[in-house]
Formats: structure tokens, sequence, C-alpha cells
């Protein structure tokens, strides 16, 4: 078995259909500005995901057709969702596909929501993953989880949602402890998160459609 350490990480990014996403947001972005933001945020992660030297390429697992097509354009591989079954359904499947082609690819998951993501700092967090069969980061709460790894030879074997960091944990992937990199652990989920987001400096689609609806969230 030859397998080329340097022959970059594949990463799986789930998007639920835009209708449904970051409903925690609808306080602060009203219900229709919610799904654009959510899409912002994933082109924001995903551009700087595919920034990143040590990425090989970007997997989307998702059934939203609009957003399929700007994170294809921007050279995502786009997957059908077709377990349909939830996040770590699609994220198995998203690995499974990957390895269908490279049985040997290290993949790792990667939050949809995290608009402020720095090539430089996914680099650290994917060096770090490398020492591990399995490895993941913890979000800034500590309490759920952004990133899981699984090198050749490890299963993804995804426990996300909730309190998973616990859950990663327990099924012996071992977490990353690295400092000075933020923008890997801070998702969006509330409109607390987002203003953290946006005091770490986030990308340039989520700070169009944020700056662009002002006047839109003054008004409602």
């Amino acid at each position: 078995m030859n397998i080329d350490p340097d022959d970059g990480w594949s990463l799986i990014v789930p998007l639920k259909p835009l209708a449904r996403a970051k409903s925690r947001l609808a306080a602060v972005a009203g219900a229709l500005l919610r799904p654009r933001l959510a899409l912002a945020f994933a082109q924001d992660t995903v551009a700087a995901a595919l920034e990143c030297g040590r990425v090989r390429d970007v997997v989307v697992v998702t059934d939203d057709p609009a957003a399929a097509a700007a994170l294809a354009a921007l050279g995502a591989r786009i997957v059908p969702d077709s377990p349909g079954a939830g996040l770590n359904a699609a994220l198995t499947h998203g690995a499974r596909t990957v390895r269908e082609a490279r049985p040997h690819a290290r993949v790792a998951a990667l939050n949809a929501d995290l608009p402020a993501l720095r090539p430089h700092d996914l680099a650290r967090v994917l060096e770090a993953a490398g020492q591990f069969p399995r490895a993941f980061l913890a979000d800034a709460a500590e309490i759920g989880t952004t990133f899981l790894s699984a090198g050749p030879g490890a299963q993804l074997t995804p426990a996300f949602g909730g309190a998973s960091r616990h859950r990663h944990l327990s099924s012996g992937a071992v977490e990353i402890r690295l400092a000075g990199v933020d923008s890997v652990r801070r998702d969006v989920d509330t409109g607390e998160d987002l203003a953290a987001a946006l005091a770490l400096g986030v990308g340039p689609w989520t700070a169009a459609h944020w700056d662009g609806t002002a006047g839109d969230r003054a008004a409602g």
C-alpha cells in the first residue's frame, strides 16, 4: 500500500436546504435574510478552505440547488444528500464518496458556518490532525465540534450535533488543542455567535450580505 502523505485533504462540508438553515438567526436577520446569510457563511467557508495549501478538494453535501450552484462556482464538488437522514449521515456519505475514488484519502468534516475562516488557521489544524488516525476541534463554546478528521485506514464516524465534543472524545478521536485558530472554531448559530465572527473579521460574502441588509434589519 503506497500512501502519499502529501496528497492533501478532502474536506466534507454538509449544508442543509437554505430554507431550513440557521433558524436561530431569524431573530437578528429576519426570515428573508436568514437563508442568504446561511449561503454566505458557506461561501466564505468553502472559499477559505480551497485557499488552504493542505486542502486537495472540498466536497459539499447538499440538496439545495441554489447553494449547489453557488458553491460549485467556487470550485467545490457537489454531492447530493442521497441518504437524507441528517447531518452525520450526510458526512458519512460524503467521506464514502471521496474514498470510492481514493480509498486512502485523508478526509475531514468541516462545518459550513465558519464565515471568519482563515486558510492559515485551517492549515495548522490539518497539520495537527495528520498526526492521529482521528482528531477533532471543539467549537468556541467547547461543547460542539467544528472539525473532525480521519486519516488513511480510519473511518470518520461523525457524531455531530449538540454536545458532540464529549461524543467525539468518547469515540476515541484526539482533541486538537491549538491556540490562535479561533477562525476554525467560530461557527455561527445565534446572534451572539455572529457578533463574535464579525469581530474576528468575516469573509467577503458574509460581509457584503450583512452590510447590505443593514437597512432592512433596521426597518424590521
